[in-house]
């Protein structure tokens, strides 16, 4: 996971335990993760086990998803975007 994204996941999570008024310990118990393992990803961790983390998510309530890059990324990386005038 890229540092920045790894923030982003940590902070939503964080969030979202929070409304749902779930202890760490509440949240591994019903994702079937360890405590320490919720712990890594609230605090931004860069490597989490996918599966564990789908088991976190799917408990809070949210998910993860992948979107095609931006125009600017797709750029970046030397590809014209989907809707570009470049096409």
């Amino acid at each position: 996971m890229a540092q920045g994204f790894a923030a982003v996941l940590a902070g939503e999570v964080r969030a979202r335990r929070a409304v749902l008024r779930l202890t760490q310990h509440d949240l591994a118990q019903l994702a079937g993760v360890s405590e320490r393992f919720v712990r890594f990803v609230e605090q931004g961790k860069p490597s989490v086990q996918l599966d564990s983390l789908v088991a976190v998510l799917e408990t809070l309530g949210l998910e993860l998803k992948v979107a095609a890059r931006t125009s600017q990324a797709a750029r970046a990386a030397g590809q014209p975007a989907e809707n570009s005038p470049e096409q």
